[in-house]
């Protein structure tokens, strides 16, 4: 099975361009495999509009979503995540679903057919990146880079990690949708 998949918010970082001031929007997208209504990263945005009324113009509403996955719990990573309410959360070590914890590790998990988490570490200890098979190829969501320019990390909890796990992703991954910027195919991306 495939899986279709949309960016709902492009995230950035800008560092004082626009008013003096830091802004951080985490990419957060929209994942739908079967009867899986997924939203990856629902972190900081200008406000809860900037992913529900994405999420509207593609057919579902909040209630709509079964699952949300969050790549690492930094909060521009999060942010949102109390929009869906009613959805299972997946991290890096497990699902919860009301009040029900489900320990599991991430790598390998199949989140449903044609969504795979994998543990990734780089940014922080606990990354992971979801793999998602698309009718034109495989797509990595993950915070690994922040756009396809991006040699290092600053905020990396362990650079050699990084790289490690970028090598990994590029081996089985068309196209890369980072933390923090536009989507681009693998070929564009500079292996470190």
């Amino acid at each position: 099975m495939t899986a279709e998949l949309k960016v709902l918010f492009e995230g950035y970082v800008r560092g004082g361009e626009v008013d003096g001031a830091n802004h951080v929007g985490a990419t957060a997208s929209l994942i739908t495999a079967g009867d899986r209504v997924i939203v990856h990263d629902p972190g900081m945005c200008p406000g809860p509009e900037a992913l529900l009324g994405p999420l509207e113009v593609a057919g579902f509403h909040s209630g709509q979503v079964t699952d949300v996955i969050v790549s690492h719990h930094h909060p521009d990573h999060t942010r949102w995540m109390g929009l869906f309410a009613l959805a299972r959360v997946h991290d890096h070590w497990a699902v919860y679903d009301g009040d029900l914890w489900t320990s599991r590790e991430a790598e390998g998990v199949e989140v449903v057919e044609g969504v795979t988490l994998m543990h990734t570490p780089g940014h922080t200890h606990e990354d992971i990146t979801t793999l998602v098979t698309t009718p034109d190829g495989v797509v990595a969501l993950t915070h690994l880079w922040w756009d396809e320019r991006s040699e290092s990390d600053p905020r990396a909890v362990d650079l050699d990690l990084l790289h490690t796990h970028r090598a990994r992703v590029l081996e089985r991954a068309d196209r890369i949708v980072p933390g923090h910027g536009h989507a681009f195919d693998v070929t564009d991306a500079t292996p470190r």
